[in-house]
């Protein structure tokens, strides 16, 4: 394999590109340059021991016991296609990018011309946590199957902390699999960051019909036990019997192993809006990169799986095109979620404090499509179980539409 000056076919001179991170945005990195005929060395680092696999189920089928972890695989055909290096089990301890050298924690260090950085983010734990048995966070694969493990035991009560997405996920499989849960979220409604109040508060509803008893507006003081968590003791006084406990707090990104690098940190790596970093050969993608898009005119870190995929591949082809070709990425976010029946899509950006209009189906029937406003432009849209028609408005957003146009386009489609 040539490994010394070569060019790939747009022209920029690359012949060794190491990818940190071997999770989704890594993986299409990685499938982007080969097959944009870069063939220099290629070099893929995981912390994980596991193939890059896919994260959405184990919320879900993994957690219900419905799949096993061979179906989680992200890519189908060899890996041997990719001619790769693959680290796995191995995580990156430093970056030098004077030298253009990673270290590992096997005591090897990695030199490029060309890095992507893809490190995804950590879960949150709350500070004090105890050492007590049966407390779980949910991020990784080897997280899923342990928490499987602990409801496989029947556990009489699950206690959930935290109503974001991981947290109502979490509840429902737990539920669907017919354990008593208790959701405890300190705001006012569950998914609130990323749907706002009012749905927020059918999300509650939802919740609850389901027969999650749900507690909102409330923290956790403690959590108590002998050797295995028996009981949280909750910040309004009451005390909640449980055992089996996920945290589900959020993340934050996976950026410890750079505070000496030089690289500006700020809620992630921050790049410019083409994905580069201020480091020479240096990109960032997925969970981890904080780049100013100018589609919104907003600086954001997306955590969910289309994002990593898109941005993936622009990291990618960002390091091949080089300074001079380098364009904007500028995407519509877009996350979903399953909750018992229910499909719930988001697109654009979380900012509910303009118009909102129902204009497809009823919340009633909690089959609808809720368009959002933001100075006159139509900046988000909500589908419960709507799919096709959120393509429609994720292309609007994308189109930079006006909100007038936005709702002539439901009432054409409508008529």
């Amino acid at each position: 394999m040539p490994n010394d000056g070569d060019h790939d076919r747009r022209g920029v001179s690359l012949a060794n590109v190491v990818v940190v991170g071997a999770s989704l945005a890594g993986l299409r990195a990685v499938e982007m340059l080969r097959r944009e005929g870069f063939d220099g060395r290629l070099t893929l680092v995981g912390a994980e021991p596991h193939l890059p696999y896919d994260r959405p189920p184990l919320s879900k089928q993994i957690l219900r016991g419905e799949w096993e972890p061979e179906r989680l695989a992200l890519r189908r055909h060899p890996y041997g296609e990719l001619d790769l290096d693959l680290r796995l089990g191995t995580r990156a301890l430093s970056l030098d990018p004077g030298a253009q050298r990673v270290s590992l924690d096997d005591g090897t260090a990695l030199d490029y011309d060309g890095l992507i950085l893809a490190t995804g983010a950590s879960p949150r734990t709350i500070p004090g946590t105890p050492d007590l048995s049966g407390i779980h966070v949910l991020r990784s694969l080897d997280d899923a199957l342990a928490l499987r493990a602990d409801l496989d035991r029947n556990p009489a009560r699950v206690a959930v902390i935290g109503a974001g997405f991981i947290g109502a996920e979490v509840a429902a499989s737990c539920r669907e699999r017919g354990l008593r849960v208790t959701m405890i979220e300190p705001l006012e409604a569950p998914m609130i960051r990323g749907l706002g109040i009012e749905m927020g508060g059918l999300m509650a509803a939802i919740h609850r019909d389901q027969g999650v008893d749900l507690r909102l507006g409330i923290g956790v003081e403690a959590f108590e036990g002998a050797d295995r968590v028996e009981r949280l003791r909750l910040s309004d006084g009451s005390v909640v019997d449980c055992d089996v406990v996920v945290v589900g707090i959020g993340v934050v990104p996976e950026t410890g192993w750079l505070e000496s690098s030089g690289l500006e940190l700020d809620n992630g790596v921050v790049c410019d809006e083409t994905c580069a970093t201020a480091a020479k050969g240096v990109v960032a993608a997925g969970d981890v990169a904080r780049w100013p898009n100018r589609l919104f005119g907003r600086t954001m870190r997306v955590e969910h799986w289309t994002h990593a995929v898109e941005q993936g591949v622009a990291a990618a082809r960002r390091l091949l095109v080089g300074d001079a070709a380098a364009e904007p990425f500028a995407p519509v976010p877009l996350v979903w979620t399953d909750q018992y029946d229910l499909r719930i899509q988001f697109c654009g950006i979380a900012d509910f404090t303009g118009a909102s209009r129902v204009v497809h189906g009823s919340i009633a029937e909690r089959k609808f499509v809720t368009l959002f406003e933001h100075a006159g432009r139509l900046i988000g849209a909500l589908a419960f179980n709507s799919a096709r028609l959120m393509i429609q408005y994720r292309g609007l957003i994308a189109e930079s539409a006006s909100f007038e146009q936005a709702l002539a386009h439901a009432r054409q489609s409508e008529g």
